[in-house]
């Protein structure tokens, strides 16, 4: 059943759209509210989409600040040697040479 009202929605929606768009007559009768309509979801879409680009720059700049403080705290172990174990190297074990070929 829910469909069904989805489907009746989208019914009217779309002969309200059409009689708007043929009708002059029909635009001049409707309320000064409905006919700004078009121009308010032009405003709302417009003010969405420059917080989203000012949220995006913000988020962008934030991550590059994250990583240059982690390439920093990174750049002093880079730089710095690293000491060589403390105590005896375990000797190298025996070597394996692969087998030859064998034909038969």
């Amino acid at each position: 059943m829910n469909n069904w009202g989805k489907v009746a929605a989208g019914v009217v929606l779309g002969v309200a759209g059409t009689i708007y768009a043929t009708s002059e007559e029909a635009r001049r009768n409707l309320p000064r509210t409905a006919r700004d309509l078009p121009v308010n979801v032009r405003r709302r879409y417009k003010n969405a989409v420059s917080a989203a680009r000012e949220a995006s720059s913000s988020r962008r700049e934030e991550i590059l600040r994250d990583l240059e403080q982690h390439d920093r705290a990174h750049a002093g172990r880079a730089a710095a040697p690293e000491a060589p174990p403390a105590g005896p190297q375990p000797a190298a074990g025996p070597t394996v040479e692969p087998a030859p070929p064998h034909d038969g």
